[in-house]
């Protein structure tokens, strides 16, 4: 073989022995792959094995399947279930109201200030559940607003303490969604096209924050369903204290009970998603004009 054909199939040879590497690099998983499956194998394995167990031991009660058959006959399963889902529902409205607007004007005007919203959305991990019930109770038994004497007004401190509660999770989702978006640009816009910040908040701010709200709204439905104290401690019909109730007297009917809250909570969750996409969906491309 001369110089010249030697010289003239090294290219040829260079990129075949690229492509031969490329190839083998593709079919061979990279540690950081390997390492991503693993960790999220191991959080599905610590996610559902309890779950899987708290089934196989409800149906160990005879005949197979009566535990779920007794919960289903039990009004208060259904009662304090339903009774849940509308505070937490009232819940994420209040807290959508407060977060959203308080995030966006931070973001916006107060920047500084945002270190010091941060701390006190964080206080609800400081102060115990006891402690905020408590303090409730104490503050609204007498005086001008003795709400804890009537049912009205426990509802009214019980969804008051679930909005305490949220704040963790609703302003971290929405304030995250904030950063996704230009904020100060949009704001502009919509000032120069007549529209006041109520009508900014509404027609252009919700609809960028959706998603983040819906994820901090799955956090807060969570957290009502499955909260103990403060519904126990102002004598509320809630699902907590429904299922720790069942828990001292039965022994199989707590695990079945856990099992379908846990599924109808789930769907719940994913009727909020689909309804917020639709309206996310709907709200695309609408005009922030004042008359438009």
């Amino acid at each position: 073989m001369t110089g010249p054909d030697v010289g003239s199939r090294a290219p040829e040879a260079l990129t075949s022995l690229h492509n031969a590497t490329v190839s083998k690099r593709r079919g061979r998983p990279s540690g950081g792959t390997i390492l991503s499956w693993v960790i999220f194998i191991a959080a599905m394995l610590y996610f559902f094995l309890p779950l899987i167990a708290t089934l196989e031991f409800s149906i160990r009660m005879r005949p197979s399947g009566a535990a779920y058959t007794n919960t289903f006959k039990d009004a208060r399963f259904f009662s304090s279930l339903a009774y849940s889902f509308l505070i937490g529902l009232v819940t994420i409205v209040v807290s959508t109201l407060i977060i959203v607007p308080t995030a966006y004007w931070v973001r916006l005007r107060l920047p500084r200030l945002r270190p010091v919203v941060e701390f006190v959305t964080l206080m609800p991990f400081v102060i115990p559940p006891v402690v905020l019930v408590f303090g409730l109770i104490r503050s609204f038994s007498t005086g001008i607003l003795p709400l804890a004497n009537t049912q009205l007004g426990s509802d009214v401190l019980l969804v008051a303490a679930y909005t305490i509660l949220s704040f963790p999770y609703m302003y971290r989702a929405v304030d995250s969604g904030l950063r996704t978006i230009d904020v100060r640009s949009l704001t502009e816009a919509g000032h120069s096209l007549g529209s006041g910040t109520f009508r900014i908040l509404w027609s252009v701010i919700f609809p960028n924050v959706r998603v983040a709200v819906l994820s901090g709204a799955f956090l807060t439905l969570a957290i009502v369903i499955g909260e103990f104290t403060i519904g126990a401690y102002l004598n509320r019909p809630a699902f907590g204290p429904y299922l720790s109730n069942i828990g001292q007297n039965k022994t199989f009917e707590p695990a079945a009970v856990s099992i379908i809250s846990f599924i109808l909570t789930w769907l719940a969750m994913g009727v909020i998603a689909f309804l917020g996409r639709t309206r996310q969906g709907r709200t695309t491309g609408v005009q922030v004009g004042g008359g438009h």
